[in-house]
Parts: C-alpha cells; structure tokens; sequence
C-alpha cells in the first residue's frame, strides 16, 4: 500500500447511511425525520485504490429531539414531533483486484437499532439489515468517485420497526481533497417495493431523492471541524387497495450542521455533529446530534 493511499485509510472513510428515515409510516402524514445517509462524516468518500484488503467496524449513534413539526405549507408547528435514538453496528471489508486496476471495492453488512419515545408510547429493538457492494476509482490523485448500492430487508423485533418491505438504496459518491479543504458527498434515491401486510390495505412507498454535503477544514492532524448539509425529498405513498395516494404523506426536508472529526490514531477515529432543520415539509424536524466511531484493521 503506498503512503497516499494509507492516509486515506487512515482517515478511516467508509459508507454510511442512517436507515431509521427509510423505514416511512403510511399511518400518518409526518414522515420519519431522518434524513437518508444523514450520518456521513467528512472524508466518507476519500478512498485508496490499489490497496491490500483490510477491515473496518463501525459504530453510529443518533438522537433526535423532533419537538415541532412542518406542514404541508411549510409552516413550523410546536407539535406531533418525538424522539428518537438509533444505532447502526457496521461491518465493511475492502479490497481490491490485480484483475481490475487502478479500482476499490467494498461490500457492507449493517444491522440496525433503533427506540422510540413518542406520543406516551416508547419502544425499541433492531430494525431491517442492510447489505451491498460499492466501487470506486479515482480520476486523479486528489479525487474519488464512485457508486454504492444496498439492499434493506423488511425484518425488524417489532411490528414498528419493520418496514415490511424491501429497498434499495443506491447513490453516487465523490470526494475532492486541497491541502487544507475536503469536500464530499453523495446522491441517490432509495426505491421500494410494495408493501403486504396481512388484513391491510397495499401501499407502494414514494421515492425517495436524497444529497450529502460535507466540506471540512484539515486544522490539524487530529482536528477537523466541518459543516453538513443534507436534503431530502420524499414522493407520496400510493394506497394501491383504494387507488388514491395518502393524504400528505409526501414530505421534504433541508438540514445544516456543524461537526469535528478527531483522528485518534491510524486505526481509530470518532465523528461529532449537531443538525438542525432549516426548512421542510409534512415531516418532524431535524434536531439531532450524531456520534461514529470507527475501528479498522
């Protein structure tokens, strides 16, 4: 492995996506508030090529305080939100191929893990698996772009914590480092499949478009602050069963944050953020800190 690609891995970049926001209620018209891959830290992108294959574990950690919600009208309302704390435990193994030069791949197996406090109600327990491939090459020796796709099951603990259908998660990836600057991020949707549930109507979930935006600041080799944007923008649910889409089940959200990455030694690092919703639509804000912790080896 040569020194370039070993900074790369030494800052410990790997996918990531936050699923509890894929998991989207049919049952009312908020959406879950979370914002699809809203977890991805920066340099999640800045990736080596031509490298021997190693191992990354991960742990995430989110807690969203949704006191208010958005209407339909965009109007900000002191009501119907909740809080939630959800989990992500993450094995990823990379590697790359003589075959096939010059290009990195990685394939994912994620479980999820989620509580709920809502509504006088609070439960908890581990939501859909999710597994996939990604690929990656780099255009030149500052740069990474590549494609990620994941399959999510319909499985949880809980009734509630089930989807009760598959998705697919797919995006594509970028990354772009200066001396002193990162920038980095992604796009995708999230598909669906329809969604059977025994004595209940069929419903096909809507779309969901999705953007990440990370762009940080190399302080020092230890300290990196750096600020988020995400965007997200969900179609509306289709109740096959009675040929009508669900009132207000579309939902759109824009959140910013503020974040540091410390990299604590060359197989260790721990991601920091808060994010707060600045507009949205038909969905519980985003009020929501969110931990990483990464090992590899």
């Amino acid at each position: 492995m040569r020194v370039t690609e070993w900074a790369s891995v030494r800052r410990l970049s790997v996918f990531s996506l936050l699923t509890t926001g894929l998991t989207l209620s049919v049952c009312s018209g908020a959406q879950a508030s979370d914002i699809t891959l809203g977890i991805i830290g920066p340099h999640e992108y800045d990736l080596p090529v031509d490298f021997s294959p190693f191992n990354v574990l991960v742990q995430y950690g989110d807690g969203n305080a949704a006191g208010s919600t958005y209407n339909g009208q965009g109007t900000r309302q002191a009501k119907g939100g909740s809080h939630t704390w959800s989990g992500l435990t993450k094995y990823v193994h990379f590697r790359s191929f003589d075959a096939i030069p010059h290009v990195g791949f990685a394939f994912e197996v994620i479980q999820s893990e989620s509580y709920v406090l809502a509504n006088g109600t609070n439960y908890g327990g581990l939501g859909g698996t999710i597994v996939g491939p990604a690929a990656w090459f780099k255009p030149n020796a500052h740069s990474t772009f590549g494609f990620q796709t994941f399959m999510q099951t319909p499985s949880g603990t809980r009734y509630s914590l089930a989807s009760h259908n598959w998705s697919n998660i797919s995006s594509f990836i970028f990354d772009y480092e200066w001396k002193h600057f990162s920038f980095d991020g992604d796009a995708g949707a999230v598909t669906s499949s329809t969604r059977h549930v025994r004595g209940q109507d069929s419903y096909y979930p809507g779309v969901v478009f999705y953007s990440n935006l990370r762009f940080s600041w190399k302080a020092t080799k230890l300290f990196e602050p750096f600020l988020a944007f995400d965007w997200q923008n969900v179609a509306g649910t289709y109740n096959n069963t009675q040929n009508a889409y669900v009132n207000d089940s579309y939902s759109r959200e824009t959140a910013l944050g503020l974040g540091a990455m410390l990299n604590i030694s060359k197989h260790y690092s721990f991601t920091a953020r808060y994010s707060h919703s600045v507009e949205g639509r038909n969905v519980p804000e985003t009020n929501a800190y969110y931990i990483k912790f990464v090992y590899l080896w």
